[in-house]
């Protein structure tokens, strides 16, 4: 009897002091850096529009949402657009500002533990921490920054 093994693989998504590691599946595609159209009134973190697909897609920058200062944009930056997972965001996507390509993994579970010093709170956009190899990526919680985002367009169109 053979087995049945199916390879999952996620991407490695660079931000400032970190690593996300998110599905493959979730991301639609990475852009290069086009300045946002900025939405009068938004926190920091929300950057504001970009035209995708003939789509105006809500783009973020995760280190803000976690209180740190925006990321310098440099000839690295992209945008990762990535497919939402509720039904919270008009567009069904938002875009999350990078520092670089993002990496293609293979997810085993040989490769991929939990990591308990990494605890989050309910609050926070981080479901949970990882350790890889060499890596300790985050996995953001797709509807956290979908509820974000959402309610701050729903305030500042207002």
């Amino acid at each position: 009897m053979t087995e049945l093994i199916e390879d999952l693989y996620g991407l490695l998504i660079p931000v400032r002091d970190e690593r996300l590691l998110v599905p493959r599946s979730c991301v639609a595609e990475v852009l290069a850096w086009v300045e946002p159209a900025v939405m009068h009134g938004a926190p920091v973190w929300y950057l504001g529009t970009i035209n995708w697909s003939g789509r105006a897609i809500p783009v973020i920058s995760f280190e803000a949402t976690m209180g740190a200062q925006l990321p310098s944009i440099t000839g690295r930056t992209r945008i990762v657009v990535l497919r939402g997972l509720t039904d919270r965001l008009t567009a069904g996507a938002f875009g999350i500002i990078t520092q670089g390509f993002p990496q293609l993994v293979r997810l085993t579970e040989e490769v991929v533990k939990a990591d308990p010093r990494r605890a989050q709170s309910s609050d926070s956009p981080v479901l949970c921490g990882l350790r890889m190899v060499n890596e300790t990526p985050v996995v953001p919680d797709f509807e956290f920054l979908e509820n974000l985002i959402a309610d701050e367009t729903t305030l500042s169109a207002l």
